[in-house]
């Protein structure tokens, strides 16, 4: 199997099939929430496609620079940018889509979620803050030069900031929303991790056992670094949550108010002290 015969199977086919019911549902009156309306899903859609791109080239290409992972030169085009193949650049691009589109479908099935009574703003907080932790801590491991976990250390350190800023933002309106975030987030990183292991088995793609956990004896399933799970897990989290935001009403209006506050710091305040008039003897 070539990669791009693998991303036809995995990916294309699923966003067909997606795509077919998202069609049925729209013909029997099935519609997002009003709470869940803000955006044209597909422009979101669309933008996490190019947002992943945008962010994992130049992470992805020191991955392969570095022999993290490679792929077999046979089962590519031989298409490269940056050292990345064209296959792994269809693959930035497809999985945001699949996944936005299982996230819309479970929206449309799903009931709309109640407001919840939890104090938002110390979520934000203390998510935020023990992301930043998880940051500096695998940041560390990376710098103490520790072969196993090179690949984590680097996953954890590029997957965590866009986390952050999504938990800074609106993790209070992620809670609200937790139910269809689990639903899209769980099943499409054990789907996508079944077909990784799949095509570390047919040899399309190789984890460097000697920069991965596998060094030690770690595996899923015989053949999976848990490294590609936490890959795919955060990938899924940062597609399913960053679309769940920006649709969000909340975030909307959220959104406005932090607006407002920023231009009302950066607009110069006009000075009350008046010049007094010079005064004239007669």
């Amino acid at each position: 199997m070539t990669y791009f015969g693998f991303l036809g199977i995995f990916l294309v086919l699923p966003i067909l099939a997606l795509l077919v019911v998202a069609r049925r549902d729209a013909q029997q009156g099935r519609k997002m929430p009003v709470a869940l309306t803000t955006w044209a899903p597909w422009t979101l859609i669309i933008a996490h496609s190019i947002i992943a791109v945008l962010w994992t080239t130049p992470w992805d290409s020191y991955l392969i620079a570095t022999q993290v992972w490679w792929y077999k030169p046979e089962l590519v085009t031989g298409l490269t940018f940056l050292y990345i193949p064209i296959e792994e650049y269809t693959f930035f691009v497809l999985q945001p889509i699949l996944t936005g589109l299982w996230l819309l479908f479970v929206i449309r099935h799903s009931p709309v979620a109640e407001p919840s009574s939890i104090n938002g703003m110390q979520l934000r907080r203390w998510v935020t803050a023990s992301l930043a932790l998880i940051w500096l801590a695998f940041a560390a491991l990376l710098a103490s030069g520790w072969q196993p976990g090179t690949y984590l250390g680097l996953l954890m350190v590029w997957a965590i900031p866009p986390m952050m800023i999504q938990s800074a933002f609106g993790a209070d309106i992620l809670w609200r929303h937790r139910r269809v975030a689990l639903m899209t987030i769980i099943p499409m990183t054990l789907y996508l991790a079944a077909a990784d292991k799949l095509a570390i088995t047919n040899g399309i793609w190789t984890i460097n056992p000697g920069q991965s956990l596998q060094a030690i004896g770690i595996n899923l399933l015989g053949r999976l670094p848990l490294e590609e799970l936490l890959f795919f897990l955060f990938t899924n989290m940062l597609v399913t949550l960053g679309i769940t935001l920006v649709t969000s009403a909340e975030s909307k209006v959220r959104a406005e108010r932090w607006v407002e506050w920023a231009k009302s710091i950066l607009q110069p305040r006009r000075s009350l002290t008046r010049i007094p008039a010079k005064s004239t003897r007669q």
